[in-house]
């Protein structure tokens, strides 16, 4: 029973530490004269990730492989399907053409790549495949091209300034708010992979069913905060850009970083998985353009409700996770 009081506790502990961690950075930031964008831009893509990142550094550590993956790929997928989803509902989410043609087909970029990378051993004819350090590498490197993009469009972002941290700290406070915020994602991510191993022996389910479902709902919290308020705000760029960022910071940057830390064996049913995340992809950029507007409308966002939860459903079920 502690197991499980500490897993919940854990969801909680990297989202505060994610909070604490940005707080800090941002206002050690300001102090250092970096500029408001700037800080608004990496809080934003970083922020809201962390908690994702930190419970892959810790499974990555401890070779817990369906967690690895599974919380990255089933995190993407509640990005746009439950996330955007809710959000839709709260307010139709209408975007630029940037957006809709640049950034959510870079997000379908990621998804393609990874299975690529993930699948070159069968595609090889060797019978084995992974994510392997090179392969880590490789989604570095379009991390850092999708970095520099970013940066290069800023001078259009907007909705950013809220996401700024408002107080400013002298830098000790903000030091002990960095340090604070990194204690906390360690020890949270500690405890929800250790929860979620045993949950997944307790269940008689694979890992990776847990990472798909409890564990990558559970990091994608502060995404889920982020764009339901965007939406409630009206304001539909931030709510569908922090997921699209979010989505292509998980596959580029975090599941690069894992994948160096140690190599992550793949299964060929996970392929599932990937192939839904690329249908996610493509509704969500089809949606943008069933009408005159570029708008995810409300009736779409109950669809994307739908479809989430029949793949939820799906995933718990079907035989070849058990």
């Amino acid at each position: 029973m502690l197991i499980y009081i500490l897993m919940i506790i854990g969801f909680g502990a990297v989202v505060a530490g994610a909070h604490f961690l940005v707080d800090g950075a941002g206002s050690l930031a300001r102090k250092l004269k970096v500029s408001d964008l700037v800080i608004g831009l990496t809080v934003v893509a970083f922020g809201t990730s962390l908690p994702e990142l930190s419970v892959n550094i810790v499974s990555s550590i401890r070779g817990s492989y369906g967690i690895t993956l599974g919380n990255i790929i089933g995190s993407n997928i509640a990005n746009i399907l439950l996330i955007l989803g809710i959000s839709g509902v709260i307010f139709p989410l209408a975007v630029t053409k940037g957006t809709a043609w640049k950034e959510i087909p870079l997000s379908l970029l990621a998804a393609l790549l990874v299975g690529v990378l993930a699948n070159d051993g069968w595609i090889d004819g060797v019978g084995f495949s992974a994510l392997t350090r090179i392969d880590g590498l490789v989604l570095i490197a379009f991390f850092i091209v999708f970095i520099y993009y970013t940066f290069g469009i800023a001078h259009n972002a907007t909705g950013l300034g809220e996401h700024i941290p408002g107080k400013k700290h002298k830098i000790p406070g903000s030091v002990g708010f960095i340090v604070l915020g990194l204690f906390l994602l360690i020890i949270g991510g500690r405890w929800i992979v250790k929860g979620a191993v045993v949950l997944a022996g307790l269940l008689g389910v694979s890992e990776t069913t847990i990472g798909l479902t409890i564990v990558a709902v559970g990091t994608s919290i502060p995404e889920l905060a982020t764009s339901a308020m965007a939406a409630y705000k009206k304001n539909a760029e931030l709510a569908v850009g922090n997921v699209v960022g979010s989505n292509i910071f998980n596959i580029f940057f975090i599941l690069g970083i894992s994948s160096i830390i140690r190599p992550i064996k793949f299964e060929a049913k996970a392929n599932i998985d990937i192939m839904v995340l690329i249908i996610a992809s493509l509704l969500l950029f089809f949606s943008m353009f069933t009408g005159k507007k570029k708008v995810l409308d409300r009736w779409e966002s109950v669809l994307f409700l739908i479809i989430y939860s029949a793949y939820i459903f799906f995933v718990i079920v079907q035989p070849m996770r058990i």
